[in-house]
């Protein structure tokens, strides 16, 4: 019989419920973790005990989840969520069971769990392993199987399917062929369609941080299951762009699922990005033929492509600012940088992208560039990777300069400028932009002096301009 080591914090709290005559177990992912040699981030444990009378037992509770059996106890600087035995039955709206009931035994309770890995309980009291339906198993062979009939457990809870894909990708799991055959069937699919999109969101942050998440969005894809919250991907499906240069190895949804990725796992918003940045080529494609060969074409695909990402990330319900710098990325993604840029070049790239969104535009970079053949790009000793370096070393250059390179930077405002009789209103945002360009090619010339002098003549030359 396998046994596993119960941290002293649950310990703690098993010897406590145990005191007024009640049994506890750890179970969820915490067990699934602790069977696969991982340490658990959080503990989940169900318990014999109402809610009612966890929240007598213990000082701190809070009421999370109490018309589901479920409360948090402030433990010894601990949150843990503590759920009474239950049963469930209904799940009309596709996510809450219509009803529940206490179960008598910790068997009962998980009989109502998604997936035989997180079917697994270990007893608080002395580390023994319940097991009812051979979860330890399929954690060993890397399967991901439903509790009982796949059919069933995906109608009761329309995120199941979504969840099972994840895991998939998170755990580097493979699904078994019954339960993997249950997702395409359209009653699966119209009942995952019934979920609301916050909680598809978070499964596919959850997915996004994977080691390799084009297995799970792989899977989406496949299934359809994509389609039914992301249809904008369909027609990158097949979408091929590799033509006679060499530049890519796969069609534009394959590549998009490898940049993810390549891009840094514990950056969320460059991943995104990687994803979506170039989800408008299906739009921008053409073809032209040059010395009897056919080539693709896809001028301003990562303009399309920002105007496509907006609203699907909006729609899935990221938040704003999020979104703002996922969108910024992939409209910027296309820079072509050459050491023979003058610095004022480097400047007005700095303006355009921002100094803060750089590291993560040379990321997005790397992760477009291992896309094309799912083979990372050596910085030091490549040609593409030494310019990347060059254009870090030069915008470091540029930005420790302290270099005027927005409005704000600039020795004068416009109060300066109505002060010195330029009229308000549009000519001083006009003459504003005019001496910002002006600085960014010379920044000697940002000195309130100097400025006032440029934006008088400027104003000059284009009143003398309208009267001829």
């Amino acid at each position: 019989m396998i046994c596993l080591k119960i941290p002293p914090v649950l310990k703690k709290m098993h010897g406590i419920l145990e005191q007024h005559g009640y049994s506890a177990y750890l179970v969820g992912g915490a067990v699934r973790d602790m069977l696969m040699g991982k340490t658990p981030s959080d503990w989940d444990v169900t318990t014999n005990a109402a809610p009612e009378q966890v929240m007598q037992i213990f000082h701190k509770v809070i009421p999370t989840g109490i018309a589901h059996g479920t409360v948090t106890v402030h433990f010894m600087k601990n949150e843990i969520e503590v759920t009474t035995f239950r049963t469930e039955s209904g799940y009309s709206d596709g996510r809450h069971p219509d009803h529940i009931e206490y179960a008598a035994t910790i068997q009962d309770d998980l009989s109502r769990r998604d997936f035989t890995m997180n079917a697994i309980a270990v007893n608080l009291a002395d580390g023994t392993v319940v097991d009812p339906f051979g979860g330890q198993n399929d954690i060993r062979h890397g399967i991901i199987r439903t509790v009982g009939k796949p059919s069933e457990r995906f109608m009761e809870d329309g995120l199941r399917p979504i969840r099972a894909i994840r895991f998939a990708a998170q755990l580097k799991f493979s699904i078994e062929k019954d339960t993997y055959s249950e997702l395409f069937k359209a009653e699966i699919q119209k009942k995952a369609a019934g979920i609301s999109v916050e909680r598809f969101r978070d499964e596919i942050i959850k997915l996004l941080k994977a080691e390799e998440p084009s297995a799970g969005i792989k899977l989406l894809e496949e299934t359809h299951l994509l389609d039914v919250f992301m249809p904008e991907f369909r027609p990158c499906v097949q979408c091929i762009q590799g033509d006679g240069r060499g530049f890519h190895e796969f069609d534009v949804m394959t590549h998009l699922m490898y940049a993810c990725d390549g891009a840094p796992k514990d950056k969320l918003n460059v991943r995104l990005a990687a994803l979506l940045h170039d989800i408008g080529k299906p739009q921008a494609k053409n073809i032209k033929t040059e010395n009897g060969a056919e080539l693709y074409t896809f001028y301003n695909h990562e303009q399309i492509s920002e105007k496509i990402s907006r609203p699907l990330l909006a729609r899935l319900k990221f938040p704003n600012a999020l979104i703002d710098n996922v969108c910024h990325l992939v409209k910027n993604h296309m820079f072509n940088y050459e050491p023979t840029w003058t610095d004022a070049a480097v400047r007005r790239f700095l303006v355009r992208t921002g100094y803060e969104n750089f590291e993560d535009l040379i990321d997005l970079r790397l992760a477009d560039i291992y896309g094309m053949h799912r083979i990372p790009l050596r910085l030091h000793d490549s040609p593409a990777g030494k310019l990347l370096l060059e254009l870090k070393d030069r915008i470091e250059v540029e930005h420790e300069k302290n270099s005027a390179l927005t409005l704000k930077a600039l020795a004068v405002n416009g109060k300066d400028l109505m002060h010195a009789g330029i009229p308000a209103g549009k000519t001083v945002g006009k003459v504003l932009n005019y001496l910002l360009e002006t600085v960014l090619d010379d920044p000697a010339q940002n000195t309130k002096d100097t400025l006032l002098t440029i934006a008088q003549n400027y104003c000059q030359n284009m009143q003398k301009a309208c009267s001829e």
